[in-house]
């Protein structure tokens, strides 16, 4: 297993509050409370970010604003529709056995264009290039069941957002189940994955799942003791 024992590293808990509350401070008032400016110790201080982000490429959903966090404290990893690649794993595996980080959010958000871009794709459409079909071929078969008439009933949008969830599900599974790095952090009690959908439309993050349920309250296992 990877050597990620920081006995000063903030819990799941604690980095899913600091993210809950930096997302109020930006709802509320515009945050800026832990933005800072460039300085050059940025350069020699060795990352420590509280948390990893799975977020998608959207211009509308820049990471640390939406929760209002600055320089090094988040380890954002972005791709249209939040898909897993194996690139995309290979650089969550980096962050949380380089940087004792605890916590790793994927998220998704309303409106999404590769979402949208692969309903088309299941209702005939393909993409124009083989590298927009490599992001719907991820995704399609997470959302194919719901776009069908009757899933329409409720009205597009609600239909969007329904297999928006779904993908975000998706992608929670494959990183917690999809990486043996990974499933070990998970299953020592040193990390947790959550998901979690950023809403364009009112600049709420809301997490999925009762996150508060999947986040483990078991204090992190010890790495053996060196001989």
């Amino acid at each position: 297993m990877p050597n990620t024992w920081t006995p000063d590293a903030l819990s799941p808990e604690e980095s899913l509050d600091r993210l809950i509350e930096g997302n109020r401070r930006f709802r509320e008032a515009g945050g800026g409370s832990w933005v800072r400016g460039w300085s050059e110790q940025l350069a020699s201080v060795a990352q420590r970010p509280f948390a990893i982000v799975l977020g998608c490429s959207d211009s509308r959903t820049p990471v640390e604003i939406l929760f209002d966090q600055g320089f090094g404290d988040l380890f954002v990893v972005r791709i249209a529709g939040n898909i897993v690649a194996p690139s995309v794993v290979g650089s969550i595996e980096f962050a949380a056995s380089q940087f004792g980080s605890r916590l790793v959010v994927v998220m998704g958000h309303t409106r999404c264009g590769a979402i949208s871009a692969t309903v088309k794709a299941i209702e005939g459409g393909k993409p124009e290039s083989k590298n927009l079909l490599a992001i719907t071929d991820r995704i399609t078969p997470h959302i194919q069941s719901m776009v069908r008439p009757e899933s329409r009933e409720g009205g597009v949008d609600a239909m969007l957002r329904e297999a928006m969830r779904a993908n975000v599900r998706n992608s929670v599974d494959h990183l917690r189940h999809g990486s043996r790095i990974l499933e070990e952090l998970v299953m020592a009690g040193r990390l947790c994955v959550v998901g979690a959908e950023y809403e364009l439309e009112t600049g709420t993050v809301h997490f999925l799942d009762d996150a508060r349920g999947v986040v483990s309250s078991r204090p992190p296992s010890k790495p053996p003791a060196r001989g």
